[in-house]
C-alpha cells in the first residue's frame, strides 16, 4: 500500500554512491588534466565544473554517512496511514 510519504521516508545506497563518486571523480581529474594539455581549454573547463560537482556531491555522502543511520521502520512495523483529507 503506497502512503505518500515515501519521498520523504525513502533510503539511499549511500555506499554505492560513494563509490560511483570516487570513479566520477577520477574521471573529471583525468579529463580536466588532459583537456588541458592537449590545448582544449573549452573542454578542460567543462570537465572541471563537473569535477566541483562531483566533488560536492561526494561531501555531502560523506556527510549523511558519518550522520548514521537513521530510524527507518522495518517490516514488522505496518504503513502509515494515507492522510485523511486530499487538497487539490
Amino acid at each position: 500500500m503506497r502512503t505518500g510519504s515515501e519521498p520523504t521516508t525513502a533510503r539511499s545506497a549511500l555506499r554505492t554512491r560513494f563509490w560511483l563518486s570516487v570513479w566520477g571523480l577520477v574521471w573529471t581529474i583525468f579529463g580536466t588534466v588532459a583537456f588541458a594539455l592537449t590545448g582544449r581549454p573549452g573542454w578542460a573547463a567543462a570537465c572541471a565544473v563537473l569535477w566541483l560537482v562531483v566533488t560536492v556531491d561526494m561531501t555531502m555522502i560523506l556527510r549523511h554517512m558519518r550522520q548514521g543511520p537513521h530510524y527507518q521502520p522495518g517490516p514488522d512495523v505496518p504503513p502509515y496511514r494515507p492522510p485523511e483529507h486530499r487538497h487539490p
